[in-house]
């Protein structure tokens, strides 16, 4: 297969179709070291196989530039491998018709009407995790959401307090309906969506208020659908993927035999330059990574089948040590749910270099108290480790919840529906859950809450049904709430909460008979200006309660989670009467602070300006 109408023209740098500056003309390139031949079809040349044939390059990379190729054609790469030819879409398309249908050429230099945005700082953090498709539909409810949706709620989540979003995976996937973790075409943005322009756009609304956009990224697996990547140059051995995937016993994953081949340098810069084309081209302001134990591990460190996999880690490794040095206030978060120093430190050679991990010792054992059915189940010490556990001495090394996609799916419910099943709206299922809300709020960490989670949603989460929002109607107390907790963490100064933002934290007060545990948040530079939290875990309500405190002045109640504003139908307003007995010692402590406190109940005392 020889070329007749390739264009002279100057190859340009880059993987897939890369428009050229003065967008006459388009390089494509792609590696495909098994290949005969490669030729590019599509709109530009009546999809004839012969028209624009590839040149071998190094490394079994292969490019050509067509001229008459332009913006928004759709296209196809020709591969020829042991004589039989097939069609095989663009590993590193931006774009695409459908997960099964043909690459787009896409230009992603975007018009940005926010070029100034800084990312809050991380100790000021406050996550919402948010499915694109399923958070809000508009108007059409049979639909999928689109960004063009979610940028409607932005206000919202605004005037919530939250300065960081975390997105479900957006990038190209079978079907319309998913949670994300089935990529398709890795470097596409999934059309029903709205596309590159509208992740763009949707990135941009959110800048414009000072909001964050994390991106979920999946590199323990891909597919195992619609995946173009599958065989991709015709080559493979023991039926298994072909070249950018395991072709041994590594390959098998939990989603499918679709492990990429970390062991192969082209690999490894597909990922990283995926990676990358997040951060710079779409602006996202960090990255969670799903599954990363599945990455440096075969059987992703269970059981007795603990393997590691050393180009794995070398992986995550790589990457995150470039975009440390490219985009120092970008944050890289993995879900590796081992409670593994190694995953969030910077020293030694199994040190990941992320930034912060999702944190299982905090979830579970706080959905054991929460959840436990009578009073004296409930074990203070399963809070105390939560609250404690740290990694690497940071506190913000860890992202804590109560709720998640995973959380509150595959046979889990929302915190509501588990504490008190078909009686989520109960009295007792809200005061509980939001004794969850507290601990995620103010405890050392960066706090996350799932999309629904601050006005009670109790359906369990799945891809196809909308958020409930006729609930915020219903709840919006509690929603006031989760408003308030979230601003003591996000904008501290207007509320004297200094403490929660900083590392340190002391247990003043745990009384395993009272179920009374408190404790002290504080930050090194502001040491005279702690925030105390104090959370009843019985239903006991308790008048003139008794603790320690180093503080025997200017205090001040500044939340109280039973306040009948928050629920005028099953709160009642205990007054805390908060006073100090000056000199008088308790636990262990110059003071005494005496307050009330009502069942399952939990006041925040700050320093009064």
């Amino acid at each position: 297969m020889k070329s007749t109408k390739n264009i002279e023209m100057t190859l340009e740098s880059g993987m897939g179709a890369i428009l050229h500056a003065d967008k006459k003309g388009v390089t494509f390139r792609v590696w495909a070291p098994n290949a005969e031949a490669v030729s590019v079809v599509g709109d530009f040349n009546d999809w004839n196989v012969e028209e624009n044939c590839l040149e071998q390059e190094e490394n079994g990379y292969w490019a050509c530039a067509v001229g008459q190729a332009k913006e928004r054609d759709e296209y196809k790469f020709n591969i020829t491998y042991q004589g039989n030819s097939f069609l095989r879409n663009d590993p590193y398309a931006t774009e695409m018709t459908n997960s099964n249908g043909n690459s787009i050429i896409c230009d992603l230099n975007f018009d940005w009407k926010c070029t100034d945005f800084k990312m809050p700082d991380w100790n000021k953090l406050v996550v919402y995790e948010l499915h694109i498709g399923t958070f809000f539909r508009g108007e059409n409810k049979d639909s999928v959401g689109t960004f063009y949706d979610a940028i409607k709620r932005l206000p919202y989540l605004k005037a919530l307090g939250i300065n960081c979003i975390e997105v479900l995976p957006i990038t190209e996937f079978a079907g319309d309906i998913s949670w994300g973790y089935n990529p398709a075409a890795p470097f596409a943005v999934e059309t029903d969506y709205g596309g590159p322009k509208g992740f763009a756009k949707f990135i941009d609304e959110a800048h414009l208020l000072g909001i964050a956009v994390i991106n979920d990224v999946v590199y323990n697996h891909f597919g195992p659908s619609d995946l173009d990547l599958w065989q991709f140059d015709g080559w493979s051995e023991n039926d298994k993927g072909g070249i950018y995937f395991y072709n041994d016993y590594k390959s098998d994953t939990p989603w499918g035999d679709t492990r990429p081949d970390y062991g192969r340098v082209e690999v490894r810069r597909y990922i990283r330059d995926n990676a990358m084309m997040w951060l710079d081209a779409y602006k996202c302001d960090g990255l969670r990574w799903d599954a990363t134990s599945y990455i440096r591990d075969e059987a992703g460190g269970i059981g007795y089948k603990k393997k590691e996999i050393a180009e794995g880690t070398l992986l995550m490794q790589e990457i995150n040590t470039e975009v440390h040095e490219k985009f120092p206030s970008k944050i890289l978060i993995a879900e590796d749910l081992k409670g593994d120093h190694n995953v969030t430190s910077k020293y030694g050679d199994k040190a990941l270099h992320f930034d912060s991990q999702w944190d299982g010792e905090f979830v579970h054992p706080i959905k054991r108290v929460l959840t436990a059915v009578d009073d004296e189940s409930r074990d203070l010490n399963d809070i105390k480790s939560a609250l404690l556990n740290l990694y690497n001495d940071d506190a913000f090394q860890r992202t804590i919840f109560t709720e998640s996609h995973d959380e509150v799916a595959n046979g889990k419910a929302r915190i509501p529906e588990e504490i008190q099943p078909g009686e989520a709206d109960s009295k007792f299922a809200k005061k509980r859950s939001i004794l969850g809300a507290v601990l995620t709020l103010t405890a050392p960490g960066i706090p996350m809450i799932f999309q629904g989670q601050e006005f009670l949603e109790d359906e369990y989460f799945i891809d196809d049904e909308e958020l409930d929002w006729s609930r915020f109607s219903q709840f919006k107390g509690i929603t006031k709430l989760y408003r308030d907790l979230i601003k003591f963490r996000s904008n501290p100064k207007e509320f004297e909460t200094y403490g929660l933002t900083g590392h340190e934290i002391e247990i003043v007060h745990c009384n395993h008979e009272s179920k009374i545990l408190a404790y002290t948040r504080t930050h090194k530079d502001l040491k005279d200006k702690p925030t105390l939290v104090i959370l009843n875990f019985s239903s006991n309500v308790y008048k003139d309660y008794k603790i320690g405190s180093q503080k025997h002045e200017n205090l001040k109640t500044i939340f109280n989670s039973t306040w009948q504003g928050y629920d005028s139908e099953d709160f009642e307003t205990i007054e805390t009467n908060l006073s100090i007995l000056k000199d008088e010692n308790y636990d262990n402590f110059e003071h005494t602070l005496s307050f009330s406190i009502d069942g399952y109940g939990a006041i925040v005392i700050a320093v009064d300006k």
